[in-house]
């Protein structure tokens, strides 16, 4: 049997995750906020003590959009906590044992916003490109254990998560994809899934999965 476990599993995308894994045979956990404070290293490094955990999912993650000027320190905060540091914590957490089986893979769901950030989006498309730096690190620094690192750039997603997009913005992301359509939460499953059992051989890689060239 083997073990996944995947933060912020509430969205669209991580439930669609938990279903392809599901249909797997996969034993998954998927903890709540309530389970899980991935802004609360002490409760991190607990949750994980003595939990088995062959691929680890972090999609947690938050938006608090507006101007850097009028963006507050708390939210600025806020939102590097959840997407970059709580990433990173439980990373950390679950490496030792990755390490000790030699065998092991961890996905951090990072944004098209790490590497093209629109306006207003200063604190999230920092959190997210970090993530892209501390995959490479990882990735070199544990691929003799066996350990794979891997980012995935979804793309936008209409999940509860976006909803609150404006329909003027919707259109304008939209006329950016070459394809003219977006990228769906179940696609994205899937390729997380094919990335964990087929790509075996593949690590330190961030895979855009949308149509957009720039």
């Amino acid at each position: 049997m083997k073990h996944l476990v995947i933060t912020g599993a509430s969205g669209g995308l991580g439930k669609a995750i938990v279903e392809v894994f599901a249909v797997a045979s996969w034993e998954i956990v998927a903890p709540t906020h309530s389970e899980l404070d991935v802004t609360d290293l002490v409760a991190i490094q607990g949750y994980f003590e003595s939990r088995p955990v062959d691929l680890l999912i972090c999609a947690a993650g938050i938006i608090r959009d507006a101007p850097l000027s009028r963006l507050d320190e708390s939210s600025w905060d806020e939102v590097l906590a959840v997407n970059y540091h709580g990433a990173a914590i439980c990373a950390a957490a679950v490496l030792p044992q990755m390490i000790e089986k030699q065998s092991g893979h961890v996905i951090f769901i990072s944004s098209h916003s790490a590497i093209h950030p629109p306006h207003g989006q200063g604190a999230y498309a920092t959190a997210k490109a970090a993530l892209l730096g501390l995959t490479a690190n990882l990735a070199q620094r544990n691929g003799r254990h066996g350990v794979r690192v891997n980012t995935i750039l979804p793309g936008f997603l209409e999940t509860a998560m976006t909803e609150s997009v404006s329909v003027k913005r919707r259109t304008e992301i939209l006329n950016d994809h070459v394809l003219g359509r977006f990228n769906t939460p179940a696609t994205v499953a899937r390729f997380i899934h094919y990335l964990h059992h087929e790509l075996i051989h593949t690590s330190g890689q961030v895979f855009q999965l949308d149509s957009r060239i720039s």
